[in-house]
C-alpha cells in the first residue's frame, strides 16, 4: 500500500512536472520583435508592406514592436537606446530579434527576414535594458515611447494612462475578442488609419481602453454598441490618434508655404539682381538700338539661372537623403535647419543696420565682382547670355545658397519624384524678378541705369525683408511651430 502511495506522489509531481514544462514551452511560441521605422523613409517604403502586412498575416505566432521614428519623435532616442544595448545601428529600417542576431536596411529585411523567422521561433521580446521576456509576461504600460504593437490583423497602438495590461494581451492573442470586450469598459471609437511608410493600414473596428487604441480587422463580425452601457461614440469628439493625424496633415500642408518664404528670400537677393543687370547694360553698350536683344537675353539668362539651380537642387536634396539614412539626423535635421535659417536670418538684418558691401552668405564676395563683371562684359548675344549665365550661377553661389540649402533640407524628407514639382516653384519664384526687370527694361519704363541705382538705393533694405522672413521661419522650424 506504501508503495502504491509513493508511486501515486511521483507520478503525479512528475504529471505536474510535464504540465508545466508544456505550459512554459507553450509561452514561448510567439515570436516577439522590435522594429525601427520612419514613414517618409525611402527604404521604409520598401519593408513596412512587408513586415507590417504580408509576414504578419503569413505567420499568426509573430509580433512586432514598431516604434516609428519621423512622425513619433519621442521615438528617436529608443533608437539610440537600443543601438547602445544591442550593438545595431543608427539606421532604418531595422530588426531586432536579439543581442546576437539584427537585419539592417532594406535588401536584408526583404530578402533574409523570412527564414530568420523559421530559425527564431520563440525568439522572447527585446527589451530597451538589453533584457528580454515572454510576451505573455510583459506590462505593456512599461513599454517605453509611442509603440504600436502588431499581431496578424490586430494592433494595439500605447496610451498615456495605466491600464489592465493582460487584458489587452488578451485582446491580441485571443480568438474571442467580443466575449473580453463584453467584460470591459471601453469606448467604440472610429477606426483610425495607421500610416505607413509607403501605404495605409485600414481598420474595421476600433475601441479604446482609456486611452489605448485597439484595432482589428473582421470582415462581418463588429462590436455590438448594446454590450456596454459605458459606449460612447467618436463622431462626438475626434480620437486623439485622429487629432494627431490632422495636426501631421497640416504640418505637411505647411511645406509649401515655406519654401514660398525661402523662395521669395532667394528672389529679392541684391547679388542675383546685380548680376541681371550687369548683363543688360552689356547687352545695351554693345547694341543700344535693338531693344529686342535685352528681352532675349534677359530671359535666356533667367532660364539658364533656372536650369542650374534646379540641378544645384537636386544635388541639395540627394545629399541630405543620402545623409538621413542616419535616422537620428533625420530627427534634428528641422533643428538644424531652423538654427541656419536664424543665423542667416540674423547676417541679413546686420546688414540692415551696418551694410558693408560683400556681407558673408549674403551677397557675393569682393573678390569675386572683378571676375563676373569681366565674364559679363563680354555677351554680345542672346545665346552668349545663357551660355555665360550658365557659369555665372557658380560665383552666385555664396550669396544665394543659404536659404536654398535650407530648402533642400526641408524638400528631403518627402519622396523623391514629389520633390521635383516644388523645386520647380521655388526656382520659378526665384527668376521671377530677372523676368520683370527685363520687361520693364525691354518696355522702356525704365532705364537699366535706373534698375541699378533703385537696387543700390534699398538694398539695405531688401537685407532687412529678407532677414526677418527667414528669421521667423527659423524660429519656427526650432520650436517646432512649423
Amino acid at each position: 500500500m506504501s508503495k502504491l502511495k509513493t508511486f501515486s506522489k511521483h507520478f503525479f509531481i512528475l504529471l505536474l512536472f510535464l504540465l508545466s514544462f508544456s505550459f512554459v514551452q507553450a509561452k514561448t511560441n510567439y515570436n516577439c520583435l522590435v522594429y525601427f521605422t520612419g514613414v517618409g523613409c525611402p527604404h521604409c517604403a520598401k519593408t513596412d508592406p512587408f513586415v507590417l502586412e504580408k509576414s504578419l498575416q503569413e505567420n499568426p505566432d509573430l509580433i512586432i514592436f514598431e516604434y516609428e521614428i519621423y512622425q513619433n519623435r519621442e521615438n528617436g532616442p529608443l533608437l539610440f537606446s537600443y543601438y547602445n544595448n544591442y550593438h545595431s545601428s543608427l539606421g532604418i529600417p531595422q530588426l531586432i530579434f536579439n543581442k546576437n542576431k539584427k537585419i539592417i536596411g532594406d535588401r536584408p529585411i526583404l530578402s533574409s527576414f523570412t527564414q530568420s523567422l523559421k530559425e527564431s521561433q520563440g525568439n522572447p521580446c527585446p527589451l530597451i535594458n538589453g533584457s528580454s521576456s515572454n510576451f505573455e509576461d510583459l506590462n505593456l504600460n512599461l513599454l517605453p515611447g509611442k509603440v504600436k504593437i502588431w499581431r496578424g490583423n490586430r494592433i494595439i497602438i500605447k496610451g498615456e494612462e495605466k491600464v489592465d495590461s493582460q487584458v489587452l494581451k488578451n485582446l491580441l492573442l485571443s480568438s474571442e475578442i467580443e466575449k473580453i470586450i463584453s467584460q470591459q469598459n471601453y469606448q467604440k471609437v472610429e477606426p483610425v488609419v495607421v500610416a505607413l511608410s509607403g501605404k495605409n493600414i485600414h481598420f474595421n473596428n476600433a475601441i479604446k481602453i482609456k486611452d489605448w487604441l485597439f484595432q482589428w480587422n473582421e470582415k462581418e463580425k463588429k462590436v455590438n454598441s448594446s454590450q456596454n452601457l459605458n459606449l460612447t461614440y467618436s463622431n462626438q469628439k475626434p480620437s486623439k490618434d485622429k487629432q494627431e493625424l490632422q495636426e501631421s496633415t497640416a504640418k505637411q500642408d505647411l511645406t509649401l508655404a515655406k519654401l514660398v518664404s525661402l523662395a521669395v528670400v532667394d528672389a529679392i537677393n541684391p547679388c542675383a539682381l546685380a548680376v541681371l543687370t550687369l548683363m543688360l547694360l552689356a547687352i545695351l553698350t554693345y547694341n543700344p538700338t535693338k531693344r529686342r536683344n535685352v528681352l532675349l537675353a534677359g530671359l535666356a539668362f533667367a532660364l539658364s539661372v533656372f536650369v542650374m539651380y534646379f540641378l544645384y537642387g537636386i544635388i541639395i536634396i540627394k545629399f541630405f537623403q543620402f545623409i538621413q539614412k542616419i535616422a537620428l539626423i533625420k530627427l534634428w535635421l528641422y533643428k538644424i535647419l531652423g538654427g541656419a535659417a536664424i543665423i542667416l536670418g540674423i547676417l541679413n538684418i546686420r546688414d540692415f543696420i551696418h551694410y558693408r558691401p560683400g556681407g558673408f552668405l549674403t551677397e557675393m564676395p569682393l573678390f569675386l565682382r572683378p571676375k563676373v563683371k569681366k565674364i559679363i562684359s563680354g555677351i554680345t548675344s542672346p545665346q552668349g547670355a545663357f551660355i555665360v549665365g550658365l557659369f555665372v550661377t557658380l560665383f552666385l553661389l555664396p550669396c544665394t545658397i543659404g536659404p536654398y540649402v535650407i530648402a533642400g533640407g526641408i524638400l528631403s524628407t518627402k519622396a523623391f519624384l514629389k520633390c521635383l514639382p516644388c523645386l520647380f516653384l521655388y526656382n520659378l519664384i526665384f527668376i521671377l524678378p530677372m523676368i520683370a526687370i527685363t520687361l520693364i527694361v525691354y518696355l522702356g519704363t525704365k532705364r537699366i541705369e535706373e534698375v541699378s541705382e533703385w537696387k543700390d538705393k534699398n538694398i539695405r533694405y531688401l537685407h532687412l525683408i529678407a532677414g526677418i522672413i527667414i528669421l521667423v521661419l527659423g524660429v519656427g522650424l526650432l520650436i517646432g511651430i512649423f
